[in-house]
């Protein structure tokens, strides 16, 4: 079909594709069922999901099954909420570290903690609360308190990356990624919370992200020094790491334009500039990102010139470039949008989506055939059951107040 015929097409305007969207959405919901563990949290879970053996808990896997089954529970699937419990008890139990507070970044308990992890135990915690979770919001202030004395740097506006696990020290590297997901945690704090604090260091973390892009040509540098001079050529020699990958993160460009949306419809002034940031992030990322080797799908990570680096097809990234459109078209009524939308649902639905072992598959190689060098198995569920949700939502509030709030269509 090509890109003529499906102007013509508004899915986000028909009623099969939501049904579609809610089916999918069920269907994710039930693969993960097996990966909250009681007390220990959310397991990693291997292509057909069952949890990977031997394998700690880690936080962010947890937090984002809390998150998730929040969510499912807000929508009235069944069971849902005695999996958020199930997985919330491991932020309680084995995860959580009681002698000198936070979150270990797994249940073996060594390492750094980090402020990637923090951030989703309060995008967790902030969906706990809002789906009236036994001890939701007693582990949000604790979260907050957290990333507000350990993370947050008030004299740069942005959380810091790791610290020792006394809190001793911090490390000195600076990464985007933890921020950007804090942007996320912060605008869910702030509807659960309705404490206008949250949003507003929100706001400052987004604007320094903005500017970055700017500079870069909206290829948004990842990684920083301890005064947040940009380190391009950080990871150089480590270029498909999954959290720290050398580069411009393609997905990164997709997510941060939707989180600029639903930050300017949350900021109680009109700001243009947001909207007009999201799509120059989201051209660039579809240009720099989109087929660029001759087969659909979009590569992982770029050079500072736009030159594929590692051109194996994560899903999240395909997840993000959905809700990027969704979210794009939602604000400027902009068609092209929603003919993006549609193609990237075309991609997903024929290339990632696991009709025989469910879920979708989390890794694809330049080939479009299933890989594991970064991401074996299926870890969770986080990135596409948003992917399932956020075309059927408002730009604010936040996922779980807004559907909480009867708004999801």
């Amino acid at each position: 079909m090509g890109r003529s015929v499906l102007a013509m097409i508004d899915w986000l305007a028909t009623p099969t594709h939501r049904a579609w969207l809610q089916h999918e959405a069920e269907r994710l919901l039930a693969f993960a069922a097996a990966s909250p563990q009681q007390g220990q949290g959310g397991a990693y879970l291997e292509a057909d999901g069952t949890p990977q053996a031997g394998r700690p808990a880690e936080t962010w896997i947890t937090c984002r099954m809390v998150h998730s089954y929040s969510l499912g529970h807000l929508m009235g699937v069944p069971g849902s909420r005695p999996l958020a419990i199930r997985a919330m008890s491991g932020l309680t139990g084995a995860l959580r570290d009681e002698r000198h507070g936070g979150w270990f970044h797994t249940t073996a308990r060594d390492g750094v903690k980090q402020a990637y992890d923090h951030a989703f135990v309060v995008l967790a915690s902030s969906s706990a609360t809002v789906a009236g979770l036994p001890g939701g919001r007693a582990l949000l202030d604790e979260a907050l308190t957290v990333l507000d004395e350990r993370f947050w740097d008030e004299s740069f506006g942005l959380v810091s990356d790791a610290a020792q696990a006394d809190w001793s020290s911090t490390d000195p590297y600076r990464g985007i990624n933890a921020n950007m997901h804090t942007v996320e945690a912060l605008l869910a704090a702030a509807d659960a919370t309705g404490d206008g604090m949250w949003l507003e260091r929100a706001r400052r973390i987004a604007e320094f992200a903005r500017s970055q892009a700017e500079a870069h040509q909206w290829r948004l540098p990842e990684h920083f020094d301890d005064q947040w001079r940009p380190l391009l050529e950080y990871n150089s020699d480590l270029v498909d790491d999954p959290f720290r990958p050398y580069g411009a993160t393609i997905g990164h460009g997709l997510e941060w334009a939707r989180l600029f949306l639903h930050l300017e419809a949350t900021l109680p002034e009109p700001d243009d500039r947001w909207a007009s940031a999201a799509e120059q992030l989201y051209a660039r990322a579809v240009s720099d990102g989109w087929a660029r080797d001759g087969a659909d799908g979009f590569v992982y990570t770029t050079g500072w010139d736009g030159t594929p680096v590692t051109s194996d097809r994560m899903h999240w990234v395909a997840a993000e470039a959905v809700g990027a459109a969704a979210t794009l078209f939602h604000r400027t009524g902009e068609k092209r949008y929603a003919v993006d939308y549609a193609q990237w649902w075309d991609h997903i639905a024929e290339h990632f989506l696991d009709p025989q072992l469910g879920s979708w598959h989390h890794q694809l190689d330049a080939g479009l055939t299933v890989a594991t060098s970064v991401w074996p198995g299926k870890p969770d569920i986080y990135h596409a059951l948003q992917a399932t949700l956020i075309p059927r939502l408002p730009l604010a509030p936040s996922l779980a107040t807004a559907i909480a709030q009867g708004k999801l269509a």
